[in-house]
């Protein structure tokens, strides 16, 4: 049975309307084209749904009761199109996003108050979490994106460059570093160093060993979270090293940031997606505009 859609809406129309010429009229088509779609429909299913004569039109019992089915269908399939439409026009939908804890209280936050200007009907979930969770949230379907560091063997995610940059040191005003025009990561070994607990402290002992031979990494104080070293790198007991986008972070605990020279590490964050599978409109613009906000800024 191949009942179309055009079928559907001429006799919803006829039905609603009650005259071959009134139904015509609202769908602009001609009244012989209107008839036309009726029968067509009516040999479609085998059965007639409207009684015919010279003075009048009605609906068959079949008819009414097929009317009411037809009402309903019409009515869900405008409401899906319309919802998609919705999606497109971004006036609805919902963007998942897994971060780290770090640039969870400092770049998204900016990103998701700028987008939220401009598409306030947009529900923006944020998941702040430790760095290889916000990969593993993806991988997992319980976030649209995660944002995180380069990592190897992602083979059924899709990553996105967001952007490259280098360390920093950090550590308060009156520090002897503040004195020093170009730091180096040999000079921050001559003190307490405050440095993230697994890979980051793992990695970066590899491309100091890789880049520079600088053999040895060997913490003061081991934390989970970069809030928590910029804390006791204020009070006094260590430095640290971040990245820039960590900047309104390090000004607001009273802290200085210089760039690290020989060598000059840096660290590559993409944003991760499922890969093969599309973005939600809502998630592809807020990717879009995460972008535009990370060229935008003065720490790039």
């Amino acid at each position: 049975m191949d009942v179309t859609l055009r079928q559907l809406r001429a006799f919803a129309a006829l039905a609603r309307t009650g005259s071959f010429t009134r139904a015509a009229e609202t769908l602009h088509i001609t009244q012989s084209a209107l008839s036309g779609l009726i029968k067509e429909l009516e040999t479609q299913l085998g059965v007639r749904l409207v009684d015919r004569s010279t003075r009048r039109m009605r609906l068959s019992d079949i008819g009414r009761e097929f009317h009411a089915v037809t009402t309903q269908v019409l009515r869900d399939l405008d409401n899906a199109v319309d919802n998609i439409n919705n999606l497109k026009r971004l006036r609805r939908g919902v963007v998942r996003i897994a971060a780290p804890q770090l640039m969870s209280s400092t770049l998204i936050p900016e990103v998701i108050a700028g987008f939220h200007a401009s598409h306030p009907d947009i529900d923006i979930r944020l998941l702040d979490c430790a760095v290889e969770n916000a990969i593993s949230q993806v991988l997992r379907g319980e976030v649209d994106i995660g944002i995180g560091p380069q990592r190897e063997g992602l083979t059924e995610l899709a990553a996105d460059p967001l952007f490259d940059l280098p360390f920093m040191a950090v550590f308060p005003a009156t520090h002897p570093l503040a004195d020093k025009k170009r730091i180096r990561w040999a000079d921050l070994m001559q003190y307490p160093l405050i440095a993230l607990q697994g890979q980051f402290t793992e990695r970066l002992a590899l491309d100091l060993n890789n880049q520079a031979s600088v053999h040895g990494l060997h913490p003061t104080h081991e934390v989970a979270f970069m809030s928590t070293a910029l804390s006791m790198a204020s009070a006094g007991l260590g430095i640290t090293a971040c990245l820039p986008y960590a900047l309104s972070l390090v000004k607001l605990y009273g802290l200085q940031a210089r760039l690290i020279h020989t060598p000059e590490v840096r660290r590559k964050f993409f944003v991760y997606s499922r890969l093969h599978a599309s973005l939600p409109p809502a998630a592809e613009a807020f990717v879009n505009y995460l972008h535009q906000h990370v060229r935008q800024t003065d720490w790039k």
